[in-house]
């Protein structure tokens, strides 16, 4: 594959991406992990508009199925030791302006989204932990909420807020996030240290969420994609908690087995995107420390291996977002460590 970079805006700490369509257009979110602003830019990488300036904190933004530009998105997730009063609030555009609103404080809510059933919108929200003591205490583990999503969201704010179920609990270094749809239902694979595991809306608005475990495992991220080509997606996984090793599992009579790792250690391990890339199926992965490079991970039929190759060298990401434009594959990094927002235009 052949990358073109192009460095798009520069943004301290930068680290949640998400797609947004809004006045009929498709435009990318940049939003800052410290005190710092949220950015919307078009499909060509000009920023056009800012979004916020603060209070950052964003580890997860996600636009609300259906709506004109109205999206959810983390505030004041500065980092597992600072993430008490993290909340998700509502953002609505109203005549220029964009205007945030508290849709539920959630003490440490690190990933969240909104899946879809049936014509029913779920929000599903993962807390890293539940509490500490001291600094790096990781003695209170965290949990898995969701709640239906009422269509009309303006009804919320710090004085009335959206009522969340805990549906799991008990889950050490609650990390890992990556939506999954499988036969046209969406899902969630949610990844902590006591294993992988993929959560199921309920069938109708009264029913219960389906929890499947796909590995005892710890992980700190892990996405479903076939990249074989066999009709089984693959498990890759990226473990332990922002740990440095890379594998790839595979499902044998119903259990996943690993069958790959990466040769050389990823420290820091954390961006990851699962899904077509120029035509094939792939894996990109970016980690944060050591070489700090981001890489794609193929298979190669004629040669029956997983493959990798370096898409950018020294740039620290924290999260990435694919998509197309034109016919070109682009991935839009959140390279965190050298507060860079790139475009990468592969071919």
């Amino acid at each position: 594959m052949k990358v073109t970079k192009k460095v798009i805006a520069h943004l301290n700490k930068c680290y949640s991406i998400a797609s947004l369509h809004y006045h009929d257009q498709d435009f990318v979110l940049v939003a800052a992990e410290k005190q710092d602003p949220c950015y919307m830019f078009d499909l060509k990488g000009h920023q056009v508009d800012t979004i916020w300036e603060g209070p950052g904190g964003v580890m997860t933004m996600q636009q609300v199925p259906g709506s004109d530009g109205i999206f959810l998105a983390t505030h004041k997730f500065y980092s597992p030791n600072d993430s008490a009063e993290a909340k998700i609030v509502v953002v609505t555009p109203v005549e220029g302006e964009w205007i945030v609103r508290t849709l539920v404080d959630l003490p440490f809510v690190h990933r969240f989204d909104v899946l879809t059933r049936n014509g029913v919108n779920y929000l599903i929200a993962c807390a890293l932990k539940s509490g500490h003591d001291y600094k790096n205490d990781w003695s209170h583990p965290g949990a898995v909420y969701a709640a239906v999503l009422p269509d009309d969201l303006s009804q919320f704010n710090d004085d009335h807020q959206l009522e969340l179920t805990l549906i799991k609990d008990n889950m050490l270094k609650n990390h890992g996030y990556y939506r999954n749809v499988k036969e046209g239902i969406e899902s969630a694979v949610i990844s902590c240290d006591n294993g992988v595991f993929r959560f199921i809306p309920p069938e109708a608005i009264d029913g219960q969420w389906t929890i499947e475990t796909l590995l005892e495992t710890p992980g700190s991220d892990a996405v479903l994609v076939d990249l074989d080509g066999d009709g089984l997606e693959e498990l890759a996984v990226l473990s332990p908690f922002h740990g440095e090793r890379i594998s790839i599992y595979h499902l044998n009579e119903g259990k996943y087995e690993r069958v790959y790792d990466f040769e050389e250690d990823a420290p820091f391990t954390h961006a990851i995107y699962g899904g077509d890339l120029c035509g094939t199926k792939a894996v990109v992965i970016g980690h944060r420390q050591g070489k700090r490079n981001l890489m794609a991970f193929t298979y190669n039929k004629d040669l029956q291996q997983y493959e990798m190759q370096i898409l950018d060298e020294d740039c620290g990401s924290a999260n990435v977002m694919h998509y197309v434009d034109e016919g070109k594959d682009i991935i839009i990094g959140a390279n965190r460590e050298i507060d860079e927002i790139a475009m990468y235009i592969i071919e």
